[in-house]
């Protein structure tokens, strides 16, 4: 057995009445990648937060590399070796790579020193895990698996030896994420210690050497990775066995809901994100669209919602044109009988500062169900809530609790909740289960489907290929802003990766 990297010993954390963490043992062998899954709200951001010093436990006891540790800060958990990459990156958008690696960590007041010293250690830093990325280029202006890299960097630049990866593929392609695999690999070579927090099983047992599950904030077990399966961690993260494929019949569908057609739409930079589409979307089906991230799925999405106005083309709702000149009002949409479920969350979705109950109204506030008089009827808004919260399992079950509290995939159950229990005639998502463990994506597709059963229209857009090809009784392939196919869900995953990397149809094909 190696020798333990990191040790917690009955770790416990509360907030208010809360307990995220109770009683939990941990001990993660040094050279290691350790997996830990549980369903959201499990407590495992909470504990390793604890780990890294963002909070501190209640009791119980720290040990890296045998010995006592005092961890109060971030600070003392990078003087200890630890690094963390965060699910939501911590990176300055206008710096550059250099100067976000650097930011923290400099050694001289005029910084000529520690930018000389951060690009030859960057350089070497590339050359030894294959973390290629411009020191020079601006963050904003890298895609994602880019900017995850200089996460990594950062930490490896400030000398961890563990390293903390939190939901590391939530916002990554398929092939991204097996590059991080790649790095990550390379990492264990090394002897670095990766601690991987993930809601992905398959990930998991593809990755890491050993595997701790949580549930309701206790540690229930660790295996080695090849001794167990997918099915036995998902049974033990949820307590009950769980459905891994999605059980529907055949579609029935019917009429026409939404007809897209020759649209064409142009991001903030002016480049052409939608290139001259057209669809359509049925009553009783669900259309799934694939595509890697940044082939103008999300511009199609905001143009059909009123975010965002097209060049040209035009969009039918119900038989009736979507003015796409940007005075639409996504209000007057979900009148029509569109909801939208956007791609993320946080900046769209929700008001973190606000309470569950506040959100869960959010854009149906005017509705009479709502009101009393020209008045906000409270008591109304919070019974619904709570209803919402018994329906779709949210957790904690508290209508007053502030969202930003609320884990990612709770969060994702307040803004699904809020957009399904309007009965819309046609459902647009954007990233259905971003960050959701394995019961709530359980939870969320059967309701997707109920909602195409009830003879709803549901439109999909997601990285995830097992998910579009479960879902789905269309599938849609994005590139360069074009439809490149249509395929049935019996389609592979090789064909639709290709039909993904832009080869065409009739090469797919055969």
């Amino acid at each position: 057995m190696a020798q333990a990297a990191i040790e917690l010993i009955g770790i416990n954390k509360s907030f208010g009445a809360v307990r995220a963490n109770r009683d939990i043992n941990l001990e993660i062998a040094r050279g290691t990648i350790h997996g830990i899954v549980g369903e959201n709200g499990a407590g495992k951001s909470t504990l390793m937060s604890i780990l890294y010093g963002f909070y501190q436990a209640d009791s119980g006891e720290i040990r890296v590399g045998g010995k006592p540790a005092s961890i109060k800060t971030p600070n003392d958990a990078i003087a200890l070796g630890i690094g963390m990459v965060h699910q939501h990156f911590m990176l300055v958008d206008n710096f550059s790579v250099l100067e976000n690696v650097i930011l923290g960590a400099e050694s001289d007041a005029l910084l000529k020193k520690s930018i000389a010293k951060a690009r030859s250690e960057l350089e070497r830093l590339e050359r030894e895990y294959g973390l290629e990325v411009d020191p020079d280029a601006i963050i904003e202006e890298l895609p994602v698996g880019l900017q995850q890299r200089v996460e990594i960097l950062k930490a490896l630049y400030r000398g961890a030896e563990i390293l903390i990866l939190d939901e590391p593929t939530g916002v990554l392609t398929p092939a991204e994420a097996d590059h991080l695999f790649r790095i990550l690999k390379q990492l264990k070579e090394q002897g670095k210690t990766i601690v991987l927090i993930t809601h992905k099983l398959r990930e998991i047992m593809a990755i890491t050497d050993t595997v701790s599950v949580m549930r309701q904030g206790t540690m229930v077990a660790t295996r080695e990775t090849r001794k167990t399966t997918v099915e036995e961690l998902a049974e033990l993260m949820v307590g009950r066995r769980v459905l891994l494929r999605v059980e529907k019949g055949e579609a029935e569908a019917g009429g026409v809901k939404l007809a897209v057609k020759n649209l064409t739409v142009k991001d903030q930079r002016g480049v052409t994100m939608v290139d001259d589409i057209s669809f359509d979307l049925r009553a009783g089906e669900i259309v799934g669209i694939a595509g890697v991230a940044g082939n103008g799925q999300s511009e199609l999405l905001e143009a059909i919602s009123g975010i965002r106005h097209a060049v040209s083309g035009s969009v039918m709702l119900e038989g009736k044109p979507i003015d796409l000149t940007g005075a639409a009002d996504p209000g007057e949409l979900r009148d029509r009988g569109l909801a939208h479920v956007p791609e993320d969350r946080h900046h769209v979705g929700l008001v973190l500062a606000f309470e569950e109950n506040e959100n869960s109204i959010l854009g149906y506030h005017d509705d009479e169900r709502y009101l009393k008089g020209p008045f906000l009827d409270i008591d109304a808004i919070r019974n619904d809530a709570r209803d919402k919260i018994t329906k779709y399992d949210i957790r904690p079950a508290d209508c007053r609790l502030k969202t930003a509290n609320f884990s990612g995939g709770n969060q994702q159950k307040i803004v699904l909740a809020r957009e399904m229990e309007q009965h819309p005639g046609v459902l647009i998502v954007g990233q259905p289960t971003r960050g959701v463990d394995v019961g709530a994506i359980e939870f969320i597709h059967k309701r997707l489907i109920a909602m195409r059963d009830q003879g709803k229209a549901v439109l999909v857009v997601s990285v995830e290929l097992d998910e579009i090809r479960s879902l789905s009784d269309r599938i849609l392939v994005m590139f360069a802003g074009r439809i490149v196919g249509e395929r049935g869900p019996e389609a592979s995953e090789g064909e639709l990766g290709l039909l993904m990397a832009g080869v065409e149809q009739r090469e797919a094909a055969e």
